[in-house]
């Protein structure tokens, strides 16, 4: 059976929280990063984290937890650098029928078990791609990959996630309905955090 590595993308600036750092703020009584990465790692899946070379708090956020840290030195340049090192890394321990999941680290609401639904509907057909949804159907997180599309998510440019890569692909594409808005709930700003705080999506 194909196994999951799951990609957790950590390098970003956190520009947009005007000074604090997304990835520390409390969640469930510890930082974000690790309550995220804690919620891949309880799926059986190895776990990898991208994080800027200077990212000491973020690193000791995820201390014992078993991850795999990657350094992205060029984080400045964009999300896709996290892609290109994070995939980089994943190739060299990987199995030929292995996927990766690229999981945004800044997503609080996820659950192992919804996870697990897209890693087990891709070990059913492994040479898809499998995409978060919520149950109304909008587009969102966590994107799960094959691994004959590893290539392409290495060479996106900028900040450009995996989206160019699921577009060139559509025909592979299945939409996973997960609970809630769960798929779409990303804490970029002050006001972001203080909405899913108050229980308003």
């Amino acid at each position: 059976m194909a196994s999951v590595h799951i990609l957790v993308l950590a390098a970003g600036a956190s520009s947009r929280m005007r000074g604090a750092d997304k990835l520390l703020q409390r969640v469930a009584g510890q930082p974000l990063l690790r309550h995220v990465a804690s919620i891949a790692k309880a799926t059986g899946s190895e776990v990898w984290v991208t994080l800027p070379a200077d990212a000491k708090a973020r690193q000791t956020a995820l201390t014992g937890l078993g991850v795999r840290v990657v350094p992205v030195p060029d984080a400045t340049l964009g999300m896709s650098r996290s892609l290109y090192h994070g995939i980089t890394a994943i190739r060299a321990k990987a199995g030929p029928d292995d996927g990766v999941m690229i999981l945004p680290a800044d997503m609080p609401d996820f659950t192992a078990e919804a996870l697990g639904t897209l890693i087990a509907r891709f070990q059913a057909e492994p040479n898809l791609i499998f995409r978060g949804a919520t149950p109304d159907g909008q587009f969102g997180h966590p994107a799960l990959f094959p691994g004959e599309i590893w290539p392409e998510l290495a060479v996106v440019t900028g900040d450009q996630g995996g989206k160019t890569v699921l577009e060139r692909h559509k025909d592979k594409v299945r939409i996973v309905a997960l609970p809630g808005r769960m798929a779409l709930i990303d804490l970029d700003t002050p006001e972001d955090w203080a909405a899913w705080q108050a229980g308003d999506p």
